[in-house]
């Protein structure tokens, strides 16, 4: 996917870029996702399980993500659902950074210009 492509989904919820960002570096499953994006977030974002659960619907939808079998077992003993991005997901993923990236020096560069 092209990163004009990925600019049309732009820009994300929080919320969505805080599941992205967690499911970058490796897959997770649900619980560990909410763990990670209350750190990530400075305890600032809390995902309720309705919320977590209804954006991955979305996700998986969409084709950002995708689900696959964990290596470690829930209570039931069966493999545990974790999800992963796709090149999709990571291609907006990154494009929303870059555009992030560039907004924050777009204010560092107006900020400093009236600080006098």
């Amino acid at each position: 996917m092209s990163n004009a492509s990925a600019t049309e989904h732009l820009p994300l919820t929080e919320t969505i870029l805080f599941i992205l960002l967690s499911l970058a570096p490796s897959p997770s499953h649900g619980y560990a996702i909410i763990k990670d994006v209350l750190k990530l977030s400075q305890e600032r974002v809390h995902l309720s399980t309705g919320t977590l659960y209804g954006a991955l619907a979305r996700l998986l939808e969409q084709g950002w993500i995708e689900r696959v079998e964990g290596k470690d077992p829930d209570e039931t003993g069966r493999p545990r659902k974790e999800y992963e991005l796709t090149s999709l997901g990571h291609s907006i993923l990154k494009a929303e950074v870059e555009r992030m990236s560039n907004l924050v020096k777009l204010a560092n560069l107006r900020v400093a210009k009236n600080i006098r």
